[in-house]
């Protein structure tokens, strides 16, 4: 295992698929394992079965060793690449020595051939981490074919086995229940009892021994004992000549955990459905441009500015602008609305989205792991992995769950054979007890309903960040908005200019001074200026200094130029003098900004920005759901006042610096409110990083995406709705499951203990309750959401 350089983020985290858990406990060791190593940090899930790992780069191959040690296993990923630019024998050398810095099992470089093929444990690389790698020795390399992971899945000979063998059982079930007794002869009682507990069943085996040499226990050890003790004492009854033999015991418990887990497996697998569908959305290849002619070539194998065609009912392969042609999209992956949108040249098209007519040609901006599709991908696989806080109690449950079993079992066969001084009685008691446990069911009751919910929540373009986000949002009953961007368009107009100083400057300068300034920022009302310059080249412009929520100064043309709020550009003598003008704008909604020139008053320029259409029945469906919504804004209070009106807000602050958004919310908080932030601007980061669940638009600043829990890929705010609509109905679930899965303990090990359930039972039991719990979580998939009234 090479090792990283730190040139390479210490704290990114590594997602390693883990292979051989059977039941929460194993997550746990495995996660208390991992935990004990320096400077590591894991979470190891069990119904995705996946351990996320934060970590330096060095602690990787500690990391790979403490799983396999544990007695788990992790998949490998073959990477196999073109390169060019090599011209001996050397180069490869140097190839595969780069290659061994990064965290891989094997590198084999074929100069003859210009290939590469490289081994790494899955998750641990990338192929972008490879390329970059190999680019930084001087060459390139392109993929010969998409990366294919090698992955052993659960076999399912073991489970056929074990149910041939277990059928002849069935006869003599049979004749138990009409009193009749060794209707299948005890020798191939023996023989078939055998087969199924050591070689159907040698993975309880392997995993109990695992388990046991690492100081704790899991479902395994339980079963593994269970039917050990039934077929032992089966073995003893058989060599001493006694007629009551339990093979069928020890036999069909083996079968029907199996099945179990095989049903369990599956169910699993259709909790993650919505990520499948994602990585289906990945088309294999494209048409790329190559010289003068058209090829198919791998997706992995584009490049930045490679120009892709894209053709009438294709899938977009990569984030790109047309620069030929036109086209009608199907965007729903990406916003959860299925309706077609015109794009033409230069408007930008991402990856996974549907092309319904039309052709064009795209040049590529984003391929690969860098595309928005890929970075949907990323952030549902990292939410649905995450732990939720009500995940807490079944966590702590679970560790102590298997030393509990096995201390009332012991109680269970003891105190039996003390009341009764039968032995097979007390025997079969304590195995009843020992199968029909199922920690299982408390590991899969959270994540599998959080894993539908965030996968939900995806298809309809709500992007939970985690677990915690998903949770928290059903907790939420206050809800403060920004108003540029978020209830309003963002894209305000200039209207009207109006000159303070008549005949001291034209209204072309003032746009042009202002427009050129305005230049170095990316807030909303920045734009209006720039549009309004149109075609004319800006000025340069120096000094440019901003003063969050007020406005921004700097030297252009040779003159100081100061734009922003009335009363922070202009004195108070000044401010005054022009206070009616000011007034009567804002009283009509629109929103004021004054330029002064050399700290002279120059003009007012008035813009307009449009109420986005869905912000009126958005704010009326948080309202009826209980939510109270509150607006903060730095516009003037006239301004703020209007638009509160018109939108029904009855609580709202004007004239806010980023600094008095978040002592308001944390000022709610301290009342006892669980307060949700919406915004889209570098400016409403502070806030969003403080409230108990954070909202960006998906077309606001960067800083405000990278800071917020749940992103809103359409930039609708009735999907915040949805969104706490789903959280609600996420939590609830969870909250069946985990009853579902006390109950089922609560009420099967006493019965279990008291003699009033067969070892066969309690383990179709057993089976049958992880599979009710992830069925449960399954039905989630139900969730409908309506727009006009807010009912789901």
């Amino acid at each position: 295992m090479g090792n990283l350089t730190h040139s390479e983020a210490d704290q990114t985290p590594f997602n390693i698929p883990i292979e051989g858990m059977t039941c929460a406990a194993c997550a746990q060791r495995l996660e208390k394992v991992l935990n004990r190593l320096p400077n590591v940090t894991a979470t190891v899930n069990f119904a995705t079965e996946q351990a996320t790992i934060i970590s330096g780069p060095e602690q990787l191959s500690h990391v790979l060793a403490a799983i396999e040690k544990t007695g788990f296993s992790t998949r490998k990923q073959t990477f196999s690449l073109n390169l060019t630019g090599m011209s001996c024998a050397a180069c490869a050398n140097r190839i595969e020595r780069q290659l061994k810095k990064l965290p891989i099992e094997s590198a084999s470089v074929n100069f003859a051939s210009e290939t590469a093929n490289i081994t790494a444990i899955e998750g641990t690389v990338s192929l972008e981490q490879i390329q970059h790698c190999i680019r930084q020795a001087g060459y390139d390399a392109k993929p010969i074919a998409t990366p294919a992971s090698k992955s052993v899945n659960t076999s399912p000979w073991d489970l056929l086995l074990a149910v041939l063998c277990s059928l002849p059982f069935g006869l003599e079930m049979l004749g138990m229940l009409t009193g009749e007794h060794g209707l299948l002869p005890s020798t191939i009682q023996l023989v078939l009892a055998t087969v199924v507990q050591f070689i159907s069943g040698a993975r309880f085996y392997r995993s109990a021994w695992f388990a046991l040499r690492n100081g704790s226990a899991n479902m395994d050890v339980l079963v593994t004992l269970g039917t050990s003790a039934a077929w032992g004492y089966s073995i003893w009854a058989f060599s001493t000549g006694q007629h009551t033999l339990y093979f069928e015991s020890s036999a069909s418990v083996i079968t029907l955990v199996l099945l179990g887990k095989w049903l369990e497996t599956r169910a699993k697998r259709q909790t993650g459905d919505a990520l499948g569908k994602l990585l289906a959305l990945q088309p294999q290849t494209a048409q790329v441009r190559r010289a003068d002619s058209w090829i198919e070539a791998p997706i992995s194998s584009i490049t930045v500015n490679d120009v892709v065609l894209l053709r009438d009912g294709e899938t977009v392969p990569i984030d790109g602008v047309i620069i030929e042609g036109a086209v009608e999209v199907d965007e729903a992956m990406l916003t959860g609305e299925s309706h077609s949108i015109t794009k033409k040249i230069g408007d930008s098209i991402f990856a996974g989205t549907r092309n319904l007519a039309g052709s064009c040609q795209i040049q590529a901006t984003a391929t690969g792991g860098q595309t928005q599709l890929a970075s949907i991908i990323a952030t549902i696989s990292q939410a649905q992995g995450s732990k939720a806080p009500i995940q807490q109690l079944a966590d702590r449950i679970s560790a102590i769950f298997v030393p509990t079993i096995l201390i009332i079992a012991l109680l269970t066969l003891l105190t039996t054979y003390a009341l009764s001084l039968d032995s097979r009685q007390a025997l079969l008691h304590a195995v009843a007890v020992l199968v029909i446990a199922c920690p299982c069911a408390l590991g899969l009751a959270t994540p599998t309903a959080v894993m539908v919910g965030v996968g939900l929540g995806a298809q309809h373009g709500i992007l939970f960040r985690n677990a915690s986000a998903l949770e928290h949002s059903s907790q939420i009953d206050t809800l403060i908005v920004d108003k540029t961007g978020t209830l309003t368009l963002g894209k305000p107009q200039l209207i009207e200019t109006q000159l303070l100083q008549a005949g001291t400057y034209s209204q072309d300068e003032i746009i042009l001074w202002a427009s050129s300034l305005e230049l170095a920022t990316q807030h909303p009302l920045a734009h209006a200026f720039q549009a309004a310059l149109q075609d004319q080249p800006p000025l340069s412009s120096q000094d440019v200094q901003t003063s969050i929520g007020q406005g921004i100064t700097g030297t252009v043309a040779g003159k100081h130029i100061q734009i922003g709020r009335p009363d922070w550009v202009l004195e108070s003598t000044y401010l005054q003098q022009f206070s009616s003008i000011v007034q009567k704008y804002q009283q009509q909604g629109h929103t004021v900004i004054a330029i002064a020139v050399d700290t002279q008053p120059a003009a007012l320029c008035v813009l307009q920005d449009q109420i986005r259409t869905n912000a009126p029945a958005a704010i009326r469906q948080l309202q009826a759901a209980g939510i109270q919504v509150v607006m903060l804004t730095g516009d003037h209070l006239a301004t703020a006042a209007e638009l509160a009106k018109q939108l029904g807000i009855q609580r709202f602050q004007a004239q806010c610096t980023p600094s008095e958004k978040y002592q308001t919310l944390l000022a709610l908080q301290q009342a006892g409110h669980k307060v949700a932030m919406v915004g889209d601007g570098i400016n409403d980061a502070p806030a969003l990083a403080a409230a108990d669940v954070s909202f960006a638009m998906q077309s606001g600043a960067s800083a405000a995406l990278e800071t917020a829990d749940v992103t809103l890929m359409k930039n609708d705010l009735s999907h915040i709705s949805m969104a706490l609509a789903l959280s609600k109905a996420t939590v609830r679930k969870i909250k069946q499951n985990l009853f579902f899965a006390f109950i089922y303990n609560a009420l099967g090990i006493p019965l279990a203990a008291c003699g009033l359930l067969s070892p066969m039972l309690a383990g179709a039991a057993m089976a049958l309750s992880s599979l009710s719990v992830i069925s449960n979580a399954l039905l989630l998939k139900r969730f409908k959401w309506q727009v006009q009234d807010g009912n789901h």
